[in-house]
């Protein structure tokens, strides 16, 4: 979905889907549904989508949505690996971004203190992002942010840098543009986030 503008990609964009891969979360019809604002096709699918599937359906981008439960605990759900070999741009949210590194050989602490509600969240200086640029974030590189966990990336996979922080979550973004994957551990798609909206068009509209 690369674009040279926002209304270039508002045009061209309605006949191509955007699947949201749904964990069990509870925000996961409002992240369809802040897709479709966008005025961008999406579907909300099973995580038990097979890369053959994701691959027949060509979506343009995938989003991983949170979900209850802790990624280590046994049976929690998970994304087929062949997935992240497709190509296809991904955008982690809460659940999704601990999953993103868990299976990528990140590390995922099991649940410290956690957050729950607002939170700070910084850009870290000396690292770029392609997702929290200026236009994004604005000049004072922090947000208000959603948050909503108990585990948090400790560690990322190889390829990918954390580009934002926040008191109990150090690696609250990461990125790997090479990879075409990203992901946060705040709620970008809930009005309690700031610039959610704007973090969100961002990767559909520029980095997908």
């Amino acid at each position: 979905m690369n674009s040279t503008s926002a209304q270039t990609s508002q045009s061209t964009l309605p006949a191509q889907v955007v699947l949201v891969v749904d964990f069990g979360a509870q925000y996961a019809q409002l992240i369809a549904r802040r897709v479709r604002e966008a005025k961008v096709y999406s579907e909300i699918v099973a995580h038990t989508i097979s890369a053959r599937e994701v691959k027949a359906r060509n979506p343009a981008a995938i989003i991983l949505s949170g979900g209850p439960k802790s990624v280590h605990v046994d049976g929690a759900p998970k994304l087929d690996a062949e997935i992240y070999e497709l190509g296809i741009p991904i955008f982690g949210i809460c659940y999704g971004v601990q999953l993103i590194a868990q299976q990528l050989g990140g590390e995922v602490a099991r649940g410290g203190k956690g957050e729950y509600g607002r939170a700070i969240m910084r850009r870290m200086s000396g690292v770029q992002s392609t997702l929290l640029t200026d236009s994004v974030i604005e000049q004072s590189r922090e947000l208000s942010v959603w948050m909503s966990h108990f585990d948090a990336v400790t560690r990322v996979p190889d390829g990918f840098v954390a580009t934002a922080a926040t008191p109990d979550a150090p690696m609250a973004v990461i990125e790997c543009s090479a990879r075409k994957i990203w992901g946060v551990q705040f709620h970008p798609e809930v009005m309690h986030t700031q610039q959610g909206t704007e973090v969100l068009q961002q990767f559909i509209y520029q980095l997908a």
